[in-house]
């Protein structure tokens, strides 16, 4: 791991377990709302031993990493920005879940050239948040968090590779939810995460702006960001003339821990040269 200042605050970078070679790519995976680094281990320790510089951030305000949690998509993407200027990176491939997908569609727009490849898991456009579920996780953020892990889940016990076999995942995505959300104890970042999703607005004219290829990793029985609700972006991207792959999962929308391996290999094969 390494720890980096960024816009005055230190934040926390899960590297694989290797140590950042400065003439390797660099790959930057950002989680989505309730998580931090973690949910991406296999995939961020694979491309670690194998020829890649991974940088896997807890967003500010996000367990070990300072600063003020983003409070919308544009303010995430500027945290990514800023970060590879940290890291003194002129390129990388972004790769994103969930809301971590919209912030790096965002930041993959601004940077342009910079970014090498895009990755788009668990995506939508808009991504619109039920009401209720807004008004749960910003009262009965425990409740929310129950009703998020049920939809979430296609499965109760992902493969071995992802953790340990027969790990009980929701209740160790429960577990992950609690800690980031008692992490912060001066913002509710659930709900503001969850916010942040819902009035998003620059997904189509965002894509077009792109230059590098992007690939969609989405899981047939996504309940909180149903494969349909990507359309769009495919649809833009598309029409805008850019390389589009698509990966589609037999499951829901924790494609890292319930595909791991087929997640991994989605991943690794588009960022083949």
């Amino acid at each position: 791991m390494m720890h980096l200042t960024v816009n005055g605050h230190k934040t926390y970078c899960y590297t694989g377990g290797k140590v950042f070679d400065a003439s390797q790519p660099t790959a930057v995976f950002i989680h989505g709302v309730l998580h931090d680094h973690s949910v991406w281990i296999l995939q961020t320790r694979y491309l670690a031993h194998h020829g890649w510089n991974v940088l896997a951030v807890d967003l500010p305000g996000h367990c070990r990493s300072e600063g003020e949690a983003p409070s919308t998509v544009e303010e995430g993407a500027d945290f990514v920005m800023a970060l590879l200027q940290a890291a003194g990176l002129q390129r990388a491939a972004l790769i994103g879940h969930s809301w971590g997908s919209l912030i790096a569609l965002e930041a993959a727009s601004k940077l342009k050239d910079r970014v090498s490849h895009l990755v788009l898991v668990g995506t939508a456009f808009p991504m619109k948040v039920s009401q209720a579920l807004l008004d749960s996780s910003l009262n009965e953020p425990l409740k929310a968090l129950r009703l998020v892990n049920v939809f979430s889940r296609s499965t109760l016990a992902p493969p071995s590779s992802a953790v340990a076999a027969g790990t009980w995942v929701y209740g160790a995505s429960m577990a992950l939810g609690r800690r980031v959300l008692a992490g912060n104890p001066k913002v509710n970042v659930f709900h503001r995460g969850f916010k942040a999703c819902d009035s998003y607005a620059n997904g189509e004219q965002a894509i077009q702006q792109i230059t590098c290829p992007v690939l969609f990793v989405l899981g047939a029985q996504d309940q909180m960001t149903q494969p349909k609700a990507a359309q769009s972006l495919v649809t833009a991207a598309r029409n805008a003339g850019k390389s589009v792959q698509i990966a589609s999962l037999p499951v829901g929308h924790h494609q890292m821990s319930e595909a791991p391996d087929e997640t991994l290999f989605a991943i690794r094969d588009f960022l083949k040269p």
